[in-house]
C-alpha cells in the first residue's frame, strides 16, 4: 500500500471536514454529527439508494459556501474521475426532478461519524437518491465502500444534458466483453434471458458474493477477454482515491485474478434491459439497467472485508481492548 499517499488523503479529508464545519451554524453541526458513539454500531450499516430522508445534515437549503464545502468533501473521498461521477449522479438527479416538475434543491444527507481530530478511526457518509458514499478514515488508511452510483435516466434525452450517459463506460465495457464471447463461453456467462429488476444485493448491510451467479471464470476467458474484465474492474476501483484503488487492485493481483468471474443477464444490444456482475474473493460489483425500459441504471462496488471500514475498526477495537 502507498502509505504516504494514504496519509495525505486522510489529511485532505480532515481538512475538508474542518472547512465544512467552519461554515455551518451550531444547529447544522448537531445534525451533521448525529451518530452513535461506536462506529461499528449496527444502525450505521443501514443504507439505501432510494429517495427519502436519512439521518444527518440535509443539503437542501444549504447556502453557496456550505454547498461548496460539501462538494469539496465529496471530492476528497474520490479520484478526479470518481468525484466527477459522484457529482454527475447529483446533476442527473437534478435533471430528473426538473423534468418531473419537482420543486426544491438537492436532497442528500451528510453525516459525520467519530472525531476527525482524535486518534481513532472516524468517517462520514453522503446518501440520497442514487448516491451512497461511505467513508472510514484512519491515520494511514481509507475505506470507501459500499459505493453506489445510479442514473435516472441512464441516457438523458432532452435539455442541456441531452446525450449524457453517466454510467456509459461501465455499461459499454461489460457489453463489449459479453459480445466478444463465443457461444460456449457466453453460455457460461449469461445466466438468464430476463434480467433482474435491480441489483441482487440491494442495500444489504453485508456483501455476500454467493448471492450472485457464478458466471464465466477469468481463467476460462481468452487473453483479450481477460483484459476487458480487468478494465471493467479497474473502472470501479478507480472511483476511489488513487492510493486505495492501487491497494485494492494489488490485492486482486496477489490473490490471483483467476478468482474473478463475470455474469450477464438480458439483452446485449444497446437500449435493451440488462444486468451484469463481477465477483471475486473480496470483490463484488453489480450493474443493472432494467427499470424505465432500460433507461435507469444502478451500479455498486462492495468489498467483502473493507465495507464500512470493518477491517480497520476491528483492528482498532482489538488493539484498544488487547
Amino acid at each position: 500500500m502507498d502509505v504516504h499517499r494514504s496519509e495525505a488523503t486522510a489529511v485532505e479529508m480532515r481538512e475538508a471536514v474542518h472547512a465544512l464545519l467552519s461554515v455551518l451554524d451550531p444547529g447544522q453541526v448537531s445534525e451533521l454529527r448525529a451518530a452513535p458513539a461506536r462506529l461499528d454500531a449496527p444502525e450505521l450499516r443501514e443504507w439505501t439508494y432510494l429517495p427519502g430522508p436519512r439521518p444527518g445534515l440535509s443539503t437542501e437549503g444549504l447556502d453557496g459556501r456550505q454547498r461548496e464545502a460539501v462538494d469539496a468533501l465529496l471530492a476528497a473521498a474520490h479520484s478526479a474521475p470518481g468525484a466527477e461521477l459522484a457529482r454527475g449522479a447529483i446533476e442527473v438527479e437534478r435533471h430528473r426532478r426538473a423534468m418531473a416538475g419537482a420543486a426544491g434543491t438537492d436532497r442528500y444527507w451528510v453525516r459525520l461519524l467519530g472525531d476527525p481530530d482524535g486518534d481513532g478511526p472516524w468517517g462520514w457518509r453522503m446518501n440520497g437518491h442514487h448516491l451512497a458514499v461511505h467513508v472510514l478514515v484512519t491515520a494511514g488508511a481509507i475505506r470507501v465502500t459500499p459505493h453506489f452510483v445510479g442514473a435516472e435516466p441512464a441516457r438523458v434525452t432532452d435539455g442541456p444534458q441531452a446525450g449524457r450517459r453517466l454510467l456509459g463506460p461501465e455499461e459499454d465495457l461489460a457489453r463489449e466483453l459479453v459480445t466478444d464471447l463465443d457461444p460456449l463461453r457466453r453460455a457460461a456467462a449469461v445466466f438468464a434471458a430476463t434480467p433482474p429488476d435491480d441489483i441482487l444485493t440491494r442495500a444489504d448491510p453485508f456483501a455476500d458474493p454467493d448471492l450472485l451467479p457464478a458466471g464465466l471464470a477469468y481463467a476460462d476467458m481468452t487473453s483479450g477477454q481477460r483484459r476487458l474484465l480487468e478494465r471493467l474492474v479497474r473502472r470501479y476501483l478507480d472511483r476511489a482515491p488513487p492510493a486505495y484503488a492501487r491497494e485494492c487492485w494489488s490485492d486482486i493481483v496477489a490473490r490471483g485474478p483467476a478468482g474473478l468471474s463475470f455474469a450477464w443477464a438480458g439483452g446485449r444490444a444497446p437500449g435493451e434491459r440488462h444486468y451484469y456482475c463481477v465477483r471475486g474473493p473480496d470483490l463484488l460489483i453489480e450493474y443493472d439497467n432494467t427499470q424505465d425500459d432500460g433507461n435507469h441504471a444502478h451500479s455498486v462496488w462492495r468489498h467483502v472485508r473493507h465495507d464500512w471500514g470493518a477491517d480497520l475498526l476491528r483492528a482498532h477495537y482489538t488493539e484498544q481492548h488487547g
